[in-house]
């Protein structure tokens, strides 16, 4: 068995010498095999181990033997030992989720910290070939696709490894007999209470006994084909989300050309767009996908909502998919009265009115945050707010005014970012739709004397 974990870390290439990782320890059998076999080849990769273990508060007595299990079986061996406890049945119900996804939050957080704590590098997870079976049986149950059926990933990120993922359960709890190592048993492992214990202790010895007996290994295969045909299609579907999809600070814009793409590109792409946006995946699922797909070819303006509120909104064709979505509204309710000098709207953007002469004006540095204004032709309050209903402006250049709304179709804005658009007004007149045009009404002329010099300061954000 040990010959096997070597090569599964060596086929992955999972272990790197002077790696610091923290193993994932409950005290079950596949944890304390794994942390005992790393203890094993410490020595062959040049690494050093620390032990993290969490209390779930769920089973009294039991819960903290196996915490003390754990803290004497890593100072037998040498192993630095960090654990934690958590009530993890009161932080499911605070945070009104699943217990499962309660607990695995608090396992990660808890992982995060101890690396952080000791400048690891790595997490090491006891994951074997029966976790891997029973976890892509219950996806095809669930209706996965291709992604669902490569199984868990021997290594993600480059820091979560699995060295026990080619090893099955009843390997693992031989090689616990071997070495005498008793490690502890949990109970609720018993209880068919859980979907994962369902398909562990009934329905996979159900198809051992009338179908296949070797479904654990037939099942392993199985995502070992679909990950090479995977990595294929995602290495494939990277060069389309760089040729088809550009990122913004708040959001990723596919392209209308993306979607005349094969569907298993288009799928691949949307789905790369969400993780850039949201970091994972989590709650996205096919109908999800496909509604994005269909939206593309409705009216330019439609929108849907995506789970973690998140929106794809159709802008003439292309798909834009956002993070922020009140963004709008709040800025509906914003006016501010500027004065000469520097006045500070947000923590992250200065608007500074300075009153010059001609002679000092410098068409070196108009650009798009700096433009000036006949300062004589202001007889009214300069004010920063954002559109209001029957908005109009004269555009430089023109005679006749023309209405807020058709200059922004004009120029084709998104109808989500027109309520985002700064407006630079004096009175009741529109100077500056920041970013884009000018008042004819406040442009400089020949016999202007006097200027107001209008400069959008943004400071970075820490």
């Amino acid at each position: 068995m040990l010959q096997k974990v070597i090569r599964t870390i060596e086929d992955n290439q999972m272990i790197k010498k002077d790696d610091k990782i923290i193993v994932a320890v409950s005290g079950g059998p596949d944890s304390i095999c794994l942390l005992h076999i790393l203890s094993t080849l410490k020595e062959k990769y040049s690494i050093e181990l620390y032990a993290a273990h969490i209390n779930h508060c769920l089973r009294g007595d039991e819960a903290d033997e196996d915490e003390e299990y754990v803290r004497e079986f890593c100072k037998q061996y040498g192993i630095d030992f960090h654990s934690i406890k958590i009530d993890v049945a009161n932080l499911a119900k605070e945070k009104k989720m699943s217990f499962e996804t309660a607990a695995r939050e608090a396992r990660y957080m808890f992982f995060d910290e101890v690396m952080e704590k000791v400048e690891g590098n790595k997490i090491a997870l006891a994951h074997n070939a029966n976790d891997q079976c029973e976890t892509v049986l219950m996806r095809i149950m669930r209706g996965t696709g291709i992604q669902g059926l490569a199984g868990i990933r021997p290594v993600r990120d480059n820091i979560y490894i699995r060295p026990l993922l080619n090893t099955t359960r009843e390997e693992i709890e031989e090689y616990c007999s071997t070495n005498d190592l008793k490690p502890r048993l949990d109970k609720t492992n018993l209880e068919t209470v859980y979907t994962r214990n369902k398909i562990r202790l009934e329905l996979i010895p159900y198809i051992e006994k009338n179908f296949n007996s070797n479904i654990i290994d037939s099942v392993n295969r199985l995502v070992e084909n679909i990950t090479v045909d995977m990595d294929f299609m995602d290495f494939l579907s990277k060069e389309f989300y760089n040729k088809y999809a550009s990122v913004e600070k708040d959001r990723v814009i596919l392209s209308k050309k993306l979607f005349f793409e094969h569907k298993a590109i288009v799928s691949r792409v949307i789905r790369s767009s969400i993780d850039s946006l949201k970091g994972n995946l989590f709650n996205y699922e096919k109908v999800h996908i496909d509604d994005i797909i269909k939206l593309q070819g409705s009216n330019t303006g439609k929108t849907i909502m995506l789970p973690g509120n998140f929106v794809a909104i159709n802008n003439y064709g292309d798909i834009h998919i956002l993070s922020r979505l009140d963004l709008c509204l709040e800025n509906n309710k914003r006016e501010y009265k500027l004065q000469l000098g520097k006045n500070q709207i947000t923590k992250g953007i200065c608007i500074n009115l300075e009153k010059i002469n001609i002679e000092e004006m410098n068409e070196k540095f108009k650009n798009d945050d700096v433009k000036y204004f006949d300062y004589d032709k202001i007889n009214d309050d300069a004010i920063l707010r954002y559109r209001k209903d029957g908005d109009r402006i004269v555009p430089l250049g023109m005679k006749g005014s023309k209405k807020l709304k058709d200059l922004f179709i004009d120029l084709k804005i998104p109808k989500e970012d027109r309520g985002n658009i700064p407006l630079i007004c004096f009175g009741e007149e529109i100077a500056w739709i920041v970013g884009y045009r000018t008042s004819e009404k406040f442009k400089i002329e020949k016999s202007t004397k006097n200027i107001l010099k209008i400069f959008i300061e943004r400071e970075a954000e820490e």
